[in-house]
């Protein structure tokens, strides 16, 4: 299969993890194990044969800006990291719902912060710890009479 067709099917895959992720309040335990482990689990699958079939052949490396910048110029290693992408974000976006979940954080809350760490992966992570952190604050304030 080509990059392009490896793409074409990792995106929907992971789409469907976030899908499951926005419904969760309505099947918990599914979202969890179907978002939380079973897509990113395919997803890093996928990530590692990728790297496996492409490494070698790929120029550049991890020791400076550039030559980042041309390991990602072949296209089965940018697939590669695309997929890392996909894998992690989500299972990020699926601790981000169990956490919320076991916290009693309301799952319009959590809506925001998951849709920010879909686009946007650590930006999204960051606004749910700010709000676990403005909640865990309000729970502490005594309420007036």
């Amino acid at each position: 299969m080509t990059p392009e067709t490896l793409f074409q099917l990792a995106n929907p895959l992971a789409m469907t993890g976030w899908l499951a992720l926005a419904l969760s309040p309505f099947a918990p335990r599914a979202a969890t194990l179907y978002a939380g482990y079973a897509v990113p689990v395919v997803l890093s699958v996928g990530y590692a044969a990728l790297v496996l079939a492409f490494w070698s052949a790929a120029p550049g490396g991890y020791d400076s800006l550039p030559n980042v910048q041309a390991l990602f110029t072949h296209d089965g290693i940018a697939l590669a990291g695309w997929v890392h992408y996909l894998a992690f974000d989500l299972f990020v976006g699926a601790w981000i719902a169990r956490t919320a979940r076991a916290e009693g954080i309301p799952h319009l809350l959590v809506l925001p912060c998951l849709g920010l760490t879909f686009w946007f992966g650590p930006v999204g992570f960051l606004l749910f710890l700010a709000l676990r952190w403005g909640l865990s604050l309000r729970a502490r304030t005594p309420t007036e009479a």
